[in-house]
């Protein structure tokens, strides 16, 4: 051996730098260290290089790299910048798997789930963010590939996703599960072929000319958005100008006399236009999405189905 043996020994660089004896000579077993010298008696011997490695070494494990990754940094083929990059994203992935557990069990705090439907839940909670945006796409195409009102629904759906965020709140988690749970019910994408999009004018009034349907279904619309907008219950008295001016725009149109019949026929019809669970869903979207609802975008007929049968007043019917 030419020169001064190298200073450090196994035991002195475990001093210096708080790894274990045993992980030291692991590292050098494997490669990772490899000795730069050895005493006449076969003892291993680090300089100062080996030591400088070594702590290189310890960083890269306390940020969790793995080893074959510490490797390919000690041997050149990735700098440091670039590992931090990576574990950096790898890190945020599983800072947003953490709030996502918490939010999951705050959860199933609330609700008290069966066992089975907390494990639905936590399946759910554990998909990557691109696995959660094919369960949506597969859902939106299978539809897609039915008859043309159904392509049409499927159409209307892609201008929607729903997108969880990295940090959810509790409402857009029980949103999300919610809505996986619909996506998943085959009754339900059957039920969306043909309620995702509201039934045309002339549909809902069957029998009426359809250019008097439509201008009936548009008064009814915005006569319920400006309601809904002055944050008017459909039930309650506050409710029966609006009410009232619906009825008596369908009674002049279609010659029939404002009470009781004619209003019980107004609500059958517009059951019969409205889904309610395909509202549910659209409801369901703009809470995962946090979109701000607009009035004038929700479904009217509801709010006029409830307000419809209320108790009719005195004066009602009597005209």
């Amino acid at each position: 051996m030419n020169g001064a043996t190298p200073p450090h020994s196994i035991g002195d660089l475990s001093a210096r730098t708080g790894v274990p004896v045993r992980t030291v000579r692991f590292y050098s077993d494997t490669g990772l260290l490899p000795p730069t010298d050895r005493t006449p008696a076969g003892y291993r011997r680090y300089d100062d290089a080996a030591l400088d490695r070594l702590h290189l070494i310890g960083v890269l494990r306390e940020l969790d790299v793995d080893l074959a990754t510490v490797r390919h940094v000690l041997d050149g083929d990735l700098s440091v910048a670039e590992v931090a990059a990576a574990h950096a994203d790898a890190t945020a992935l599983r800072i947003r798997a953490l709030r996502l557990r918490h939010g999951l069990l705050r959860l199933v705090a609330r609700r008290r789930p069966n066992p089975e439907e907390t494990v639905f839940m936590h399946r759910l909670t554990r998909l990557a963010c691109d696995e959660q945006r094919r369960m949506v796409t597969d859902f939106v195409d299978a539809l897609g590939a039915g008859a043309p009102r159904a392509r049409d629904a499927a159409a209307a759906l892609r201008t929607a996703l729903p997108d969880l965020p990295d940090e959810p709140s509790d409402a857009q988690l029980a949103a999300w599960v919610e809505l996986a749970e619909l996506m998943a019910d085959e009754d339900f994408r059957a039920r969306m072929a043909d309620a995702a999009l509201p039934p045309a004018d002339e549909d809902v009034l069957p029998g009426v000319d359809p250019r008097v349907a439509a201008e009936l279904v548009l008064f009814a619309r915005r006569t319920v958005a400006a309601a809904r907008e002055a944050g008017i219950d459909p039930e309650s008295a506050d409710a029966a100008p609006a009410v009232d001016a619906v009825v008596e725009r369908f009674a002049a149109a279609l010659g029939r006399p404002d009470g009781p019949r004619l209003r019980e026929w107004m609500c059958r019809r517009f059951e019969k236009g409205h889904d309610p669970l395909a509202e549910r869903y659209w409801r369901l979207v703009w809470t995962v999405n946090d979109w701000r609802v607009v009035p004038g975008h929700l479904p009217f007929q509801p709010w006029m189905v409830r307000a419809l049968r209320r108790p009719v007043r005195a004066s009602a019917g009597r005209r």
